[in-house]
């Protein structure tokens, strides 16, 4: 094994593990389902959703994805 593919090997390992953890961080779908059906959703809080720790966590999610995938195709290539 290559110094290059070493590298790309130890990147995919480590944006594996994290994407474990970041997903596995994340709430589930259902969890809005109560606050829409009880009317939270109407709420001023509601209007902030890009701001919740959730939203970040899925821009996280799709930011190690891409990443990982990358490492991924990198390496088949190398």
């Amino acid at each position: 094994m290559t110094t290059p593919q070493l590298v790309i090997s130890i990147i995919i390992a480590i944006a594996a593990v994290f994407l474990i953890c970041v997903v596995l961080l994340q709430s589930g779908k259902n969890s809005g389902v109560n606050s829409a059906i009880s009317g939270g959703a109407d709420t001023f809080l509601s209007k902030n959703q890009g701001n919740t720790w959730d939203h970040r966590l899925a821009k996280i999610t799709r930011v190690v994805a891409a990443v990982f995938m990358v490492a991924v195709l990198v390496l088949n290539l190398v």
